[in-house]
């Protein structure tokens, strides 16, 4: 016999599960104490908001499940955001929260929160637990809804008194979900049928999205890259699908995607969307997007089909299914696609080359595109670099090249300023052997310094650059663009001093001021071991470009000036 919160911590083993990433309360003393007994691996983080990134980060770089724990009521609604970006980018989570006991819910009871409710919209399921007995079963069954599929953060929240109860612990060896197998194969026929298309076509395009990354497909999407010898081109989440230095590779597409993405989407005849959504960000005017191409989507989730773009042709089901047949009988044909689409490489390529992304040099100023090309070239390709959310994510997409997939984290659905810091964290708690460099803004690196205290206190080996505007980056170009100039509640000249943060919480802090220190100073410091705050000094009105503004198509693009 056991109790409920040992009975957690023993299933969350039967899962694999390596680390949790928490913050302990009320409601879940008694799951902490048992952490405590049975000296579980955890990570005290000092915001739930930076546990749930964290195990975000964790889950999107190693492609585990990530495990967060939390408290009832403000401990569980903390939680939140964190739910949110990882179910809009399909990211494998189990939230275990606590609630108040059973003869207390729906009392409003001291810290009560309705978190089975609160989160319904937001993630693949969730639960309450009521009966200690359920617990096995139903963990269970949330690691399985979590991983499988279009992956997702599953919420199991359990009552007080659950985790105190005792119970004859035995952990079932099988999921049995009526409704949901977590098993999505294809349709032969749609495959052929879009075989049938590459070999019409004349000027095909590959665009790979983030679901190439959860699906561990890759390799697949780049071996169709190689055999059919076309341009190619990722959403933001996708980067990593190929290699940067991969032939034919041109960036990532839209709002601020590059030149040449662009407008092969628009120019070219069959567009291969594989595994992508068809966001907003993506498509620009959605009635002018891709207006020659025949598009077939490769998706696992049938609620993706036609919802933004029409598809010409779907490819439905898992890529792990789908794309290795697809290959298969491409490979089948015999024929030679790569002489065939020759000239339509050459002329994306010199698109590419005559277009690239670029940065004008201002006097002894850091640009930011100049950064974070030396970041690059200081890191090798198993750096994993990760983001916040504003113009220097558009940046580090735009200038830091990505040679594997889960090398780049970043919020993509959500946008949600404050990921970056406790992400980083979770990437190298679970890629220990990999570099992890975190490129965020002086407004996202407010939203949860607090984690500074948490990567200096557990030796977590992640440098911090902030590319320091002292202003809201992106929400001051649209200011700056479409407003008039009428920086509304967007500038940060303050007198918050980084450097003095970071080592007020235990980390070395740096600042650069001056272009040479990029050559200088930088690699010094990068290549120092432990954590690091590095405070980058750059022009506050400097715009990321190439940009599509709204209601634009994707050829509508505002180009930027030459280096």
């Amino acid at each position: 016999m056991m109790n409920g919160a040992q009975a957690v911590l023993e299933s969350l083993k039967k899962e694999g599960v390596e680390m949790v990433f928490g913050y302990p309360g009320g409601a879940v003393l008694t799951l902490y104490d048992a952490v405590y007994k049975m000296k579980f691996p955890h990570i005290l983080t000092r915001h739930e908001q930076g546990a749930i990134h964290a195990a975000d980060g964790y889950a999107r770089a190693t492609g585990k499940v990530g495990v967060v724990f939390a408290t009832s009521g403000p401990g569980a609604t903390n939680l939140i955001t964190g739910i949110a970006t990882a179910c809009t980018d399909s990211v494998p989570l189990v939230c275990i929260t606590g609630q108040v006991a059973n003869p207390y819910i729906g009392k409003d009871s001291f810290q009560e929160a309705d978190i089975f409710g609160i989160t319904t919209p937001i993630t693949k399921h969730n639960y309450l637990v009521k009966d200690v007995n359920d617990l096995p079963r139903i963990i269970k069954e949330a690691f399985f809804i979590a991983s499988t599929g279009r992956k997702g953060p599953v919420v199991i929240d359990v009552a007080k008194d659950v985790f105190d109860a005792k119970i004859d612990y035995k952990y079932p060896e099988k999921v049995n979900l009526r409704g949901y197998s977590g098993v999505y194969d294809g349709n032969e026929a749609e495959i052929a049928a879009a075989v049938e298309a590459v070999k019409k076509a004349e000027r095909p395009l590959i665009f790979a999205g983030g679901g190439v990354i959860s699906a561990n497909m890759a390799a697949e999407v780049q071996k169709l890259a190689k055999k059919l010898g076309v341009p190619v081109t990722s959403t933001l989440l996708g980067l990593g699908a190929v290699p940067a230095d991969t032939k034919g590779f041109v960036g990532f597409a839209g709002m601020h995607g590059s030149y040449a993405a662009n407008m092969a989407i628009q120019k070219c005849d069959l567009l291969l969307c594989i595994g992508m959504r068809f966001s907003d960000r993506v498509t620009g005017r959605v009635d002018g997007f891709a207006p020659k191409a025949k598009i077939v989507h490769f998706e696992l989730d049938r609620a993706e089909i036609n919802k933004n773009v029409q598809a010409d042709l779907q490819v439905l089901g898992d890529l792990c299914w789908t794309l290795p047949r697809f290959n298969k009988k491409l490979s089948a044909t015999k024929e030679k696609f790569a002489d065939k689409f020759k000239p339509w490489l050459a002329e994306v390529e010199k698109m590419h080359a005559e277009h690239p992304f670029s940065y004008v040099e201002q006097g002894t100023a850091i640009k930011p595109g100049a950064l974070i090309q030396k970041l690059s070239k200081l890191a090798d390709k198993d750096t994993i670099a990760v983001t916040d959310v504003g113009q220097h994510q558009m940046w580090a997409a735009q200038f830091f090249d990505v040679y594997k997939p889960r090398h780049f984290l970043t919020s993509g659905g959500q946008g949600t300023m404050g990921y970056g810091l406790p992400a980083a964290m979770g990437a190298k708690v679970g890629c220990p052997d990999s570099k992890v460099v975190l490129i965020t803004g002086d407004g996202s690196i407010m939203m949860n310094c607090q984690e500074f205290a948490t990567i200096a206190d557990n030796d977590i080996d992640v440098k911090v650059v902030i590319v320091h505007n002292c202003i809201l980056g992106m929400v001051g170009q649209w200011q700056r663009l479409f407003y008039n100039h009428h920086y509304s509640q967007s500038e940060l000249k303050g007198k918050t001093d980084f450097v003095k943060l970071a080592e007020a919480m235990g980390l070395k802090g740096y600042r650069l001021t001056e272009k040479e220190e990029l050559d200088t100073v930088l690699p010094r410091i990068m290549a120092e071991k432990g954590p690091a705050l590095i405070d980058v000094l750059i022009p506050e009105e400097e715009d990321v470009l190439p940009m599509v503004p709204g209601g634009k198509r994707l050829d509508q693009m505002v180009l930027g000036g030459s280096k």
